[in-house]
């Protein structure tokens, strides 16, 4: 019997493309026959923006991309239609564009308490389906509620920092690896995989991962 195989993935909540890879990623792991462990690590994509940001998604990066409008708004109709196929209802115009480094902590602070993959999926549709604010503190503690989480001991843990310093490491641990883009995937700590991949390339990755193991024995 093998043991499980472990995959790290490096993703922002603010990032379309991870909660699209998030999907992709779990129908190949349904599709692969073994045991598969998970841990997210934090990216932001766009550090420099500002927890209250006054506009639309579209305006924003309209802005942090140097696009036309017009042209973003396009791109976010595609990424909108994509996300669909994989069963995901994008709410565009809902989106508040927000500083994620908060939710990296939170997420940190759930892998402590083993509901990491819980508050991931709270966060992603509480960003992109549900318009929630997922920069403040209060929107924070009750989506870790939701996620099973103690909202008491969650909430002194983002007003303290606890975890900002694992936020700063993972993402030192990205620039060391060369990631430039999310979602980045290392599975079984030998292959990366970038980018919101088909399913059918999760699953080969986790085959050839298990095979070489066995290979090795």
């Amino acid at each position: 019997m093998t043991s499980p195989i472990h995959v790290d993935i490096w993703s922002d909540i603010a990032c379309p493309w991870c909660y699209i890879g998030k999907r992709r990623f779990e129908e190949g792991v349904a599709a692969f026959d073994g045991d598969v462990t998970v841990t997210y690590h934090s990216f932001e994509l766009a550090p420099d923006t500002p927890v209250d940001f006054e506009g639309s998604a579209a305006d924003f990066l309209s802005r942090h991309k140097g696009m036309p409008h017009a042209q973003v708004e396009q791109m976010l109709e595609q990424v909108t239609a994509i996300a669909a196929e994989v069963g995901l209802e994008y709410d565009y115009a809902a989106v508040r564009q927000t500083k994620t480094l908060l939710a990296h902590e939170a997420l940190h602070h759930a892998r402590q308490h083993g509901r990491q993959l819980e508050l991931v999926e709270r966060l992603f549709r509480a960003y992109f389906v549900e318009g929630r604010h997922v920069g403040k503190v209060e929107e924070l503690v009750a989506l870790g509620a939701d996620a099973g989480l103690d909202p008491e001991a969650l909430r002194t843990a983002l007003e303290e920092g606890t975890h900002s310093e694992a936020v700063a490491a993972d993402i030192a641990q990205a620039r060391a690896y060369g990631i430039q883009g999310v979602p980045f995937f290392v599975i079984g700590g030998k292959y990366g995989v970038s980018g919101a991949q088909q399913a059918a390339v999760f699953t080969q990755a986790l085959e050839q991962v298990r095979s070489e193991a066995v290979a090795a024995r």
